[in-house]
């Protein structure tokens, strides 16, 4: 199927190029999306730098501010669907997520419509965080499940496989989720539609450059955002958003 991996790009200057770089190296057949939220550090000039060298494999999507992960993911998955793309990657372009792991997920996704890249899954495989960080990530994956009964291992990753078919039906266009809550709420959608979703193992590795983007606002988000999630979802009731 055509496949095309999105990479939201926020003050990534140091990180796009070798990310690109390595994704078209490994995976012939599959072009890339970056979605820039006007870097200051300069990444979306990076970007198109690489994009026109590359043979129209690699596209930019400019927007004019930083408005989120969510919004980010949104647009490049709106861009992606009207691009006739039939798989979307999603996945963070600063070597958090492996890039030699995306053929993994994608081979799963030939008999499911959402693949989710775990960090949980039989063990622990995250490399180089804290104790604090890990066990805030764990108890938000728990907390998760306890409020939506959400029986995935890993609640908040961002590393996922989708078919366009699933994304149109889980009706991304009203969610406003900003961070992390943006991963909870699309597998939400996707379990409650009753998609096909499976897990793959995956290794989570610090970044070895930049900044991270993670902050008390985008986590109060969570914590609120998911009882919101469930608390406006009831019965059997098709599920149409916060």
């Amino acid at each position: 199927m055509k496949t095309v991996i999105v990479l939201p790009t926020y003050n990534e200057r140091e990180n796009v190029q070798r990310m690109v770089t390595t994704l078209l190296g490994i995976y012939p057949s599959v072009d890339i999306l970056i979605v820039d939220d006007n870097s200051p550090d300069g990444t979306g000039e990076v970007a198109d730098d690489v994009a026109a060298n590359c043979g129209g494999r690699v596209h930019v999507l400019h927007r004019e501010r930083k408005e989120g992960l969510g919004r980010a993911y949104v647009d490049g998955f709106r861009r992606s669907i009207e691009m006739g793309y039939e798989t979307i990657v999603q996945m963070d372009a600063d070597f958090s997520h492996d890039p030699a792991q995306v053929g993994d997920l994608l081979a799963k996704l030939t008999d499911a419509d959402v693949v989710l890249g775990t960090r949980y899954l039989g063990g622990i495989r995250v490399i180089n965080w804290g104790l604090r960080r890990l066990m805030l990530s764990i108890f938000a994956t728990k907390y998760v499940q306890l409020v939506t009964g959400l029986p995935y291992t890993d609640a908040t990753g961002g590393f996922k496989a989708w078919r366009a078919s699933a994304l149109k039906r889980i009706e991304l266009e009203s969610t406003r989720a900003l961070g992390y809550l943006f991963q909870i709420e699309t597998t939400y959608r996707a379990h409650r539609q009753g998609l096909r979703i499976v897990e793959v193992p995956i290794v989570f590795y610090e970044r070895r450059s930049g900044a991270s983007k993670m902050d008390w606002r985008i986590i109060g988000e969570a914590i609120f955002g998911v009882v919101l999630l469930r608390f406006r979802s009831t019965g059997g009731q098709r599920y149409t958003g916060i």
